[in-house]
């Protein structure tokens, strides 16, 4: 009881500091901890036959007013496009070797690595029940299936995420001061989730079920997980730079403990490894492996968004989380006009995306500072090119 009890006082605390030090739009990179997997030498080297594009450049030369900082587009195996203004700084957070936030769209990379556990044997499948983990025990993620905490609809509606304050998915019901991508979960689950027992099964984006998921996967590879990274970022996606999942647990805080249910998914890369990481899902989507079993599976088994309006956000701006109509496996597809295409996408706060055009082998990288640029003219258009 002692235990728990300073676990919870030293939660709050990380989180009353997060949150009074860096008001900032992600969470500051060096401020947590981190899992890295470091680049390879082995890394894959791009091939070029660039274009100079007149509506990518014009958001790119506007960038204090569209927010838009990189740009690369991929097809017919090479980079055609390839644009760029990053600044020193993103959104008060200095950028260190080119490290760019990947918002929400580490949630899909979430779901990535826990598709490599499944090929390497540490999880059964999509439809594994979370059992014999007391971290969620007497919650309502107890004996759920893995599948759909993946495809958002565990029940949680009435605790966590969008179903109560839209566009904001971190916070809780109960105490909206709550972040609960600042919290390790094991603190946050006994003190918030205790005795709580899931609703019916609807859409609910929302960073818990992420957070769950990542450390649920942590649980079950062991200390064989800094390994699984490694296999995932550097040797599959061979990745030039290392990349980053931050934890909940800060930078020189009290304990100096490498595990436990620190798991968050806020991803750091540069601008080419985030490439490396996409054409890495396309190339096992095309060549039919595990993996790309993986995100068929997760394809196939995506759910209904039941949105109301696909008029872009509250801003009236536009992304592929805004302008799809179905979410699997932490995921955005069917994007509208294109939806009989398999596209795959990831969605970002601030207008952060990468989408994979299976069909057609093209990758769109978007990074962003703020989600003002065109969507629909630099990658929604481009998406239509034959």
């Amino acid at each position: 009881m002692k235990k728990l009890l300073a676990i919870i006082v030293l939660g709050l605390l990380l989180n009353t500091n997060a949150q009074a030090k860096h008001k900032t739009f992600d969470y500051p990179f060096l401020y947590y901890n981190t899992f890295e997997a470091k680049g390879s030498e082995n890394h894959y080297k791009f091939q070029s036959n660039l274009r100079k594009d007149k509506d990518v450049l014009k958001e790119i030369k506007n960038t204090k007013k569209t927010g838009l900082i990189s740009y690369l587009l991929f097809e017919d195996d090479k980079i055609v496009i390839d644009e760029s203004d990053i600044p020193d700084k993103f959104q008060g957070d200095t950028i260190i070797n080119g490290l760019l936030p990947s918002h929400s769209m580490g949630k899909s990379l979430v779901s990535y690595v826990t598709g490599h556990a499944i090929c390497e044997g540490y999880i059964s499948s999509v439809d594994e029940k979370l059992t014999g983990w007391d971290v969620i025990e007497n919650t309502l993620y107890e004996d759920q299936v893995l599948i759909d905490l993946l495809n958002m609809q565990a029940g949680d509606q009435r605790y966590v995420g969008e179903r109560i304050k839209p566009r904001n998915d971190n916070r809780l019901k109960k105490n909206q001061s709550v972040n609960v991508n600042t919290i390790p979960l094991e603190i946050l689950l006994k003190k918030y989730f205790q005795n709580t027992k899931k609703s019916k099964p609807v859409y609910n984006y929302n960073a818990l079920a992420t957070n769950t998921i990542m450390n649920y996967t942590i649980f079950k590879v062991g200390d064989d997980y800094q390994k699984l990274l490694n296999k995932v970022f550097k040797e599959d996606a061979k990745i030039k730079n290392s990349v980053y999942f931050s934890k909940t647990l800060r930078r020189g805080s009290v304990s100096d403990e490498e595990k436990g249910e620190y798991g968050r998914y806020s991803f750091y890369a540069d601008r080419y490894d985030y490439l490396r990481i996409a054409k890495s899902m396309m190339d096992h989507w095309n060549n039919d492996t595990c993996v790309g079993k993986y995100l068929k599976t997760i394809y196939e088994q995506r759910i209904n968004k039941n949105k109301k309006s696909y008029d872009g956000d509250r801003s009236g701006q536009f992304d592929v989380a805004v302008y799809t109509k179905k979410y699997g496996g932490q995921f955005h597809f069917d994007i509208i006009g294109l939806s009989k295409r398999k596209i795959l996408g990831m969605s970002g706060q601030g207008g952060q995306n990468i989408i994979i055009d299976f069909d057609r082998k093209r990758i769109i990288v978007v990074n962003t500072i703020d989600m003002h640029y065109n969507w629909k003219k630099i990658v929604h258009k481009k998406l239509k090119q034959k």
